[in-house]
């Protein structure tokens, strides 16, 4: 690709030179510089410019009747217009790079790297961002070990990109403090919205709508055998048990972060069991909510149902991958999930 535009102006010229000059293939190659403002650099685009200046003032000796002042100031023309391209097309790129440098800075923010193993606990993550040419989204997570077990966190803001960045950072700021400090998960569930109500007040969303978010808490006691969760309107996670697929709804639900005070802060923690070699799948909607070209979402607990005992790290690259496969590489909403095993004692 690089050197397609070396390769058409060699293929321009020997057409030109090898043809009836009726057939005028020498006219083409001011097509050669812009093809390659398009890849080079502006000092190449104009010395291959030159090159097919040079080229043509050579056929006319050639070929005395080619028209050759026009199609010379013609090449000049493009020349000057794709290094001016070139020019501008390097400036965005740079700029580009920098917004990636801050984006991925303000991620690691949200999503700090996590270890892959907590005593007898495997856990492995998963990340993609519907807003690619930011690499960053309104989705998070956080695992954390604490003197009453690991605490997991998984939820999703509504809305994407750079304004969902800051509502979501607040969320796991508040969870990280939290989680070691609050013995119940409903206090630690109370300061998130308590953090997220605060941002908002701070820094309002533009349009009507609120600013709210889905999470999911997920307490794992060091010793394992059972997990307790509290989901305030997330979807349910998935439970892979010997071949059979359990959903872990709640049985009354939790209100969503920063609504709180609308509809009453009521939350409500249920338990279920954790044995070993059992695998939890934590997900945001996105994952759900994915969409084929025909508009068939992906089947997931199907999906999930169909795994073969594995590592965390293995099913979630099965499920980056049919998840891609599934949407045909486009994601319309940023996407996270969480896999943890119990491993045996």
């Amino acid at each position: 690709m690089r050197l397609s535009p070396v390769i058409l102006t060699v293929v321009i010229a020997s057409l030109a030179y090898n043809t009836p000059p009726e057939m005028a293939f020498s006219r083409l190659l001011p097509a050669a510089p812009a093809l390659a403002a398009a890849m080079w650099p502006v000092l190449p685009t104009v010395l291959l410019g030159t090159v097919c200046l040079i080229l043509m003032i050579g056929l006319s000796f050639v070929f005395p009747d080619l028209g050759t002042w026009w199609t010379a100031a013609g090449i000049i023309a493009v020349t000057v217009a794709a290094a001016y391209g070139s020019h501008v097309r390097l400036q965005r790129e740079r700029t580009l790079f920098q917004v990636r440098l801050v984006a991925d800075a303000a991620q690691q923010v949200v999503l700090s790297p996590l270890p892959r193993r907590f005593g007898g606990i495997e856990i492995e993550s998963l990340y993609l961002a519907a807003a690619a040419e930011a690499r960053i989204g309104g989705d998070f997570y956080e695992v954390v070990d604490t003197p009453f077990g690991v605490r997991l966190l998984i939820g999703d803001v509504r809305g994407k990109g750079l304004p969902a960045v800051g509502a979501a950072a607040a969320i796991v700021n508040a969870f990280r403090e939290a989680a070691y400090g609050e013995a119940d998960m409903v206090d630690i569930a109370r300061r998130m919205d308590a953090s997220s109500t605060r941002y908002n007040g701070a820094f309002p969303p533009e349009g009507p709508l609120e600013r709210f978010a889905t999470a999911l808490l997920v307490q794992i006691p060091h010793g394992g055998r059972r997990i307790d969760i509290l989901n305030c309107g997330h979807p349910p996670p998935l439970l892979l048990n010997r071949g059979k697929v359990r959903v872990l709804e709640s049985t009354t639900p939790s209100p969503l972060i920063s609504l709180a005070e609308l509809i009453g802060d009521h939350y409500s923690v249920d338990t279920f069991d954790f044995a070993p070699d059992d695998l939890l799948l934590l997900y945001t909607d996105g994952i759900a909510e994915a969409r084929a070209r025909g508009g068939e979402f992906f089947p997931l607990t199907t999906w999930m149902r169909q795994q073969p005992p594995t590592p965390p790290d293995e099913l979630l690259t099965a499920l980056h991958r049919d998840l891609l496969s599934h949407s045909k590489g486009r994601l319309d909403d940023d996407i996270a999930a969480l896999a943890v095993r119990l491993c045996e004692p």
